[in-house]
């Protein structure tokens, strides 16, 4: 592991959602370029400061994706991949490992935070 490469400031994102509860896609690519634009060495998203232990696999799988376009290789990103299951923690470490030039964060999720409601 090279230690430079995990130097400087990252952002753990938030997940926005639109009022129905679905995944904000355009709302998340902003928040990924702005984040880019303002200096960030690097992006987390589906961590567990976010709405992750609220989120499914699938949402979980798409705004890891989003954020890896838009960040386009400028930027590393990390992609939690935690679970309160560990069995599903490994597997979802497992497949983001196979699918994006990703670095992988893998925590079993302790935190309360929840999905918003409107």
């Amino acid at each position: 592991m090279n230690p430079k490469k995990y130097a400087g400031a990252w952002t753990a994102l938030i997940t926005p959602f639109k009022k129905d509860g679905s995944l904000d896609e355009a709302a998340l690519r902003k928040l990924v370029r702005m984040q880019i634009e303002g200096g960030i060495t690097g992006i987390v998203p589906v961590g567990t400061t976010g709405e992750s232990p609220t989120t499914t696999a699938d949402e979980d799988r798409r705004i890891i994706e989003i954020t890896v376009e838009e960040s386009a290789g400028r930027v590393p990103v990390m992609a939690g991949t935690g679970s309160n299951n560990t069995h599903e923690a490994i597997l979802y470490t497992e497949r983001q490992r196979k699918r994006e030039p990703t670095h992988v964060s893998s925590s079993r999720r302790t935190t309360t935070n929840r999905r918003p409601t409107a």
